[in-house]
Order: C-alpha cells, then sequence, then structure tokens
C-alpha cells in the first residue's frame, strides 16, 4: 500500500511541472532511416513491420506522456517511476521485457566552474529505445549524427544506439577531467608564487573542489553500470561487444582519473597549508629581526635620557659615544640576522 501511495503522488507532482515536452521518433531498418516524427501512438505499428527498429526521445515528459509510451511498449511502472523522479543514481536494471539504465552526462564550466548535469534515463529493448533527458544539457545532434554515420554498426540495431549514447557521455566526462587537469596544474603553479591566494582565488578554489566531489560521486558508480551491459545475460551482440569494452576501459580511465584527481587536491592543500605557514614563519622572523634592531638605539638613548648623572652627560664625546654603541650594535645584529637569512 505504501509503494501505491508513493507512486500515486510522484508522477501527479511531475505532471504538474511540465505538461508539454519535445519528442523526437525515428525508426530505422537495415541500418537506414525509414521514418520521423511520428506520434507516440504509432509506436506499436512501425514494430510490427519485422526488423524495424524504434528510438524515441522525450525532454523532460509529462506523466501523460510516458504513461502513453508506457502502455504502448509496457514499460514497467518502477522504471516509470525512476523515469519520472530526478536524480537517479547510474545503474542498470533488469526487467522482464526490457532493461531501465540511468546516467548523467556532465559538462564543467571552466569559467563559472558550475558542474552541469543532465540524467538521462533509457528504456532498452532489443526492437526499441526510449530515451527520457531530465533537461536539455545534452544535446541529441551529435547523437544522431554519430548514429546515422556508421550504417553498418547501426544494422545491429538498438545496441548500437546504446552504445553512441554511452560513448558520448563519457567523453562529456574526458572534458570535464581535461579541465580539472587544467585548473589543478595552474593552482599547482600559483602556490609557489610569491603572492598567496586571494579570498576570490580560494572561493574558486573551494567551488572546483566542491565540482571534483560532485563528478566522483557520478563517474564512480558508472563503472558498475556500463560493466552490467558486458553480462551475458544481456546478450549484447558479438560484433559490438568490443565497443562496449572499449567504453568500459574509458569508464576506467576516467574513474581512475578523478581518484587521482582527489590525491593531488590533497597534496595541494597539504603544500598549502605548509607553505602558509613557512611564509607566516619568515614574516615573523623579519618582524623580529627588525624590533631587535630598533630595540638596541632605543635602549641606548632611554639610557641616557634619564635624569640622573651619568659618564659623559652634557659633553660632546657623550653623544658621539652613545650614538656609535647604537649604530655598532644594530649593524651587528642586521649582519647577524642577514647571514642567518632572517632578513
Amino acid at each position: 500500500m505504501a509503494a501505491r501511495s508513493r507512486d500515486s503522488r510522484q508522477p501527479a507532482a511531475h505532471h504538474d511541472l511540465v505538461t508539454e515536452a519535445p519528442v523526437l521518433t525515428r525508426a530505422y531498418r537495415a541500418g537506414s532511416l525509414v521514418a520521423e516524427g511520428f506520434p507516440l501512438a504509432d509506436v506499436s505499428s512501425f514494430l510490427e513491420s519485422s526488423g524495424t527498429v524504434v528510438w524515441v526521445d522525450l525532454l523532460q515528459p509529462s506523466y501523460d506522456q510516458l504513461i502513453t509510451l508506457a502502455h504502448e511498449l509496457g514499460l514497467h511502472e518502477l522504471a516509470v517511476e525512476d523515469a519520472l523522479t530526478r536524480s537517479q543514481r547510474p545503474k542498470l536494471d533488469r526487467y522482464s521485457t526490457h532493461l531501465f539504465f540511468s546516467c548523467q552526462a556532465l559538462h564543467l564550466d571552466r569559467q563559472t566552474r558550475n558542474l552541469d548535469r543532465t540524467e538521462i534515463d533509457a528504456f532498452i529493448n532489443e526492437r526499441w529505445l526510449v530515451t527520457v533527458r531530465k533537461s536539455d544539457g545534452f544535446s541529441l545532434d551529435h547523437l544522431v549524427e554519430r548514429i546515422e554515420r556508421s550504417p553498418d554498426l547501426l544494422a545491429h540495431g538498438v545496441g548500437y544506439l546504446v552504445y553512441v549514447l554511452l560513448d558520448l557521455v563519457i567523453d562529456g566526462y574526458f572534458d570535464a577531467v581535461e579541465a580539472f587537469d587544467e585548473y589543478y596544474d595552474e593552482a599547482s603553479d600559483r602556490i609557489f608564487g610569491e603572492t598567496p591566494f586571494t579570498p576570490l582565488q580560494q572561493r574558486d578554489w573551494f567551488q572546483m573542489r566542491q565540482a571534483l566531489v560532485r563528478f566522483h560521486r557520478v563517474a564512480f558508480p558508472m563503472r558498475e553500470a556500463v560493466n552490467a551491459f558486458l553480462r551475458r545475460e544481456h546478450e549484447i551482440s558479438a560484433d559490438l561487444h568490443p565497443y562496449y569494452q572499449d567504453v568500459y576501459d574509458h569508464v576506467l580511465r576516467v574513474v581512475e582519473s578523478t581518484e587521482a584527481l582527489r590525491d593531488l587536491v590533497a597534496t595541494i592543500v597539504e603544500t598549502n597549508l605548509s607553505l602558509r605557514d613557512y611564509r607566516q614563519n619568515q614574516i615573523m622572523k623579519k618582524v623580529t629581526s627588525w624590533a631587535a634592531i630598533i630595540a638596541v638605539p632605543t635602549l641606548i638613548t632611554g639610557y641616557y635620557g634619564m635624569n640622573v648623572p651619568y659618564p659623559g652627560a652634557g659633553e660632546t664625546w657623550g653623544v658621539v659615544a652613545s650614538s656609535g654603541l647604537a649604530l655598532f650594535l644594530s649593524s651587528a645584529l642586521y649582519l647577524l640576522f642577514r647571514r642567518n637569512d632572517w632578513l
């Protein structure tokens, strides 16, 4: 009863949020496009033709749109609920008639340091593919271009469509890793400069650390999700298996890179703290050295300034002796501190 209550609430909330969404529909046969832009209600009629593969893409779909497609294709209610819910972690679930795959496409803005995430959910069957994008941050232009670039591979059907989707998402991960690498290379050089980080640079640094943490949370579970496609029960075509293996290798490289970046960030933080302490010690040594140098003439002039008789009081030689003593001791301290690198 609790599960039904949750299901009834979640779609209603999404229905209030989005009432209509752009729909892309395309049908392929033998590696060629045979139809596009047809209504969702016609999906079943295209699937009646043997050898036809249908791809449907929904951008921020309404509850009614997804339910209509669920009735057409027999989508599982739990998978539909996941597709209507935001912030799904990367995963691959298996149902009796289809697979449900969830991932997140990433884009790191190098100017604002914002990590933009676009959740993409996919219902996968050997005859049809339904993708659900939670935002327009992931463009379909490159996806369509890649799909239709290789008719021989497109003849393998849905398996190739899913591969191209995975490959483009992982390519976005590599772009993010490259941006992180460049930023932390610059940060590594900057911490050894004479000028310490300004408050604005420290805030920028903190935002990049936050972005890296969010990136790792997305990339790490993606490894298991992609690996699940390689398991025997999912029946990937033997011709496509090397392509999926290549994507999996790319995911491993991304995960290893993120872990290396996290180690690098920790090292940079520790080095920055050590350098900050070192700079503070240098400043304290200089301040202490100058204070000691200034204290010598202050002591001598203070002594000779007392209203008591002392040797040389009222005499020219007394002024010369006190001035010479102050100059000599101050110079000696200055040379001593310079030799010890305190000044």
